[in-house]
């Protein structure tokens, strides 16, 4: 059985309507490195998860996936 992989950040820009390229750019990251965030190919570090939160107005727990033991 396949699990579905959910990637908030991925999904909070796109409820704010912001780009990969804008958060890097307001970030000052590479946009391959941000782009890997969203496809959840690496994660980014603690400190730049709250980075990530403050500038898209969000909680950082808002960018972590909640897993649920049934």
């Amino acid at each position: 059985m396949s699990e579905k992989v959910f990637n908030r950040i991925k999904a909070v820009l796109a409820e704010k309507q912001k780009s990969n390229k804008w958060l890097a750019e307001t970030l000052g990251m590479n946009i391959n490195t941000v782009s890997k965030w969203c496809t959840n190919k690496i994660q980014p570090t603690v400190e730049t998860l709250f980075a990530i939160a403050e500038v898209l107005e969000v909680e950082a727990g808002e960018l972590l996936v909640k897993r649920r033991k049934d």
